[in-house]
């Protein structure tokens, strides 16, 4: 069986109903042979003065971002800078942005709506966030504070400019970090108008437009009222999408410094005062914001969102990964030169086995420890550095392809069903072993890439018909063999040689967005 990228995996026939909203993951940038011959005569002679006369701006606004913190003790950080210090350099760095965004080729901002004051709104939420570029919405909103990875203190310029901003910044080492981003931002946000605004992108990592991430709720925790900011790139060749499967950041920063001219629209919508339940709940706070947003933008509110550095997409009611890792350890298997179908993975059904990495080396017949220690990082490890052995088993199986869905399902079934832990022993006649909620989720994790928890909430669900917490044999393949929706899933991750050729509607991505194309690898 080839295992590959999505856009390897055949189409299946399209699900009927409305159509889901489309992949936001993905941006593929489609060029004539006029338009490729303009990018490289202008990509020749306007990007590269282009490129460094910014790069030579950006140093420049090193001594202001400095100038400003200079000689304060991080006691005085903790309060909103004022007086000389504040007039000076946070007009100077206002000035030298902008500055460094017109020669990069963004002639125009046009600016729609009124900006809230700090005391109607104290957080400001940007979206779509699609490109490296968003940065210049701070410019309008006169540089608001911004949330920021604590790591990016030590980028040159960059960390200064996070000093400048007295941005908040969040650690992803230190698990207190988040708490106390938490509290700083309500600190911030309910502090009378103290503070300058907070600006978040409340989507948390960069789509391609063409639908809103799910909103984390970080920005509506306070449950002060937000003000919603679109911004829109409204240029006939959409060059600033940096998507994850797509064009990365030379490529992008070179297109667009070749355009002529780049347009940004930014617009204010009215501020979004929270009900007394959306106070109380920042996620239901977070997604009707979404929509509010999504309405105004003219494109859909989705579930899709970042799990683990991996995108995560919604087919019906389950979250899928667009690439499930599988498919890379079967990449980095087959570049060993192993043949999942030759390897030995028998395993007592029911029964964890926990392996080292020097049994699972020994068990693939795998030498080189670089190959061995990457295969080995694809499966989830407990406390001591051990695998089970039959998240190895059932991978193996599926990527070997010598087994029929049916049969796959049974063997992942058989691997991970447990004896009924309600059924008493007189019960002779009872439902026989039941697959609860830790071996369903972690078969779904395997085979599609679903977060655990996501999956552990779709199998309460199909468990609510029955009286019992687990799903028999027959209950778990009519759900993955004979579901409209989610059988049509099982068999394009799992079964690529089996569908039709690529030519017809419905591919791996339309399961969930109703469209035909398929990522493709970066560098294509």
């Amino acid at each position: 069986m080839s295992q590959g990228s999505p856009g390897d995996w055949a189409p299946l026939d399209p699900t009927p109903g409305p159509p889901a909203p489309p992949n936001p993951f993905v941006h593929e940038l489609h060029l004539s042979r006029l338009q490729r011959v303009k990018f490289c005569l202008l990509g020749a002679l306007l990007a590269p003065i282009r490129v460094l006369l910014a790069f030579i701006v950006l140093f420049l606004l090193w001594p202001f971002a400095w100038l400003q913190v200079a000689g304060l003790t991080e006691e005085q950080l903790q309060e909103p800078i004022t007086g000389w210090r504040k007039t000076v350099c946070h007009h100077g760095v206002l000035g030298l942005s902008r500055l460094l965004f017109f020669l990069l080729g963004f002639l125009r901002i046009r600016v729609r709506g009124q900006r809230a004051s700090r005391l109607q709104a104290p957080v400001l939420v940007a979206a779509p966030h699609s490109t490296f570029f968003d940065p210049i919405v701070l410019l309008p909103c006169d540089l608001p504070k911004v949330v920021s990875r604590a790591e990016n203190l030590s980028v040159p310029v960059i960390g200064a400019l996070l000093r400048f901003n007295q941005a908040i910044l969040v650690s992803r080492h230190d698990p207190a970090s988040r708490r106390r981003v938490v509290e700083e931002v309500r600190r911030r946000a309910t502090s009378g108008g103290k503070w300058p605004q907070v600006l978040f992108f409340p989507e948390g990592t960069c789509s391609n437009k063409k639908a809103l991430l799910k909103f984390k709720p970080g920005a509506f925790i306070a449950g002060v009222p937000v003000q919603p900011v679109l911004i829109r790139y409204p240029n006939s060749l959409d060059t600033t999408s940096w998507a994850w499967r797509g064009p990365g950041v030379l490529k992008v920063l070179w297109l667009t410094a070749s355009q002529p001219c780049s347009i940004v629209d930014v617009e204010f919508l009215p501020v979004y005062r929270p009900s007394p339940e959306e106070s109380r709940d920042p996620t239901l706070y977070a997604n009707n914001v979404q929509r509010v947003m999504a309405q105004a933008l003219g494109i859909p509110a989705t579930e899709c969102e970042f799990v683990e550095s991996l995108p995560v997409i919604v087919v019906g009611r389950l979250k899928v990964a667009l690439e499930p890792q599988l498919w890379e350890l079967g990449k980095v298997l087959r570049k060993a030169g192993l043949s999942p179908g030759c390897v030995d993975a028998g395993t007592e059904p029911g029964r964890s086995r926990r392996i080292s990495q020097e049994e699972f080396a020994k068990q693939l017949q795998l030498s080189d420890s670089q190959t061995v220690a990457g295969a080995f990082s694809y499966f989830q490890q407990d406390a001591d550095g051990l695998v089970d052995f039959r998240d190895v088993a059932l991978a193996l199986a599926a990527l070997s392809g010598g087994r029929s869905l049916e049969e796959l399902t049974r063997l992942a079934f058989e691997l991970f069903a447990e004896e009924p832990k309600e059924q008493a022993k007189e019960q002779a006649k009872g439902p026989g072993r039941l697959l609860y909620k830790d071996g369903f989720s972690t078969i779904l994790h395997l085979l599609l890439g679903s977060p655990r928890p996501a999956a552990r909430t779709l199998h309460a669900e199909l468990c609510q018909a029955g009286a019992r917490q687990g799903l028999s044999l027959c209950e778990f393949q009519d759900f993955s063999l004979h579901h409209p929706l989610h059988g049509k899933l099982f068999s394009t991750y799992l079964r690529p040689s089996q569908t039709p050729p690529a030519s017809s509607p419905g591919s791996t991505t339309a399961l969930a967005n109703g469209t035909v194309q398929t990522p493709k690898q970066k560098g294509d």
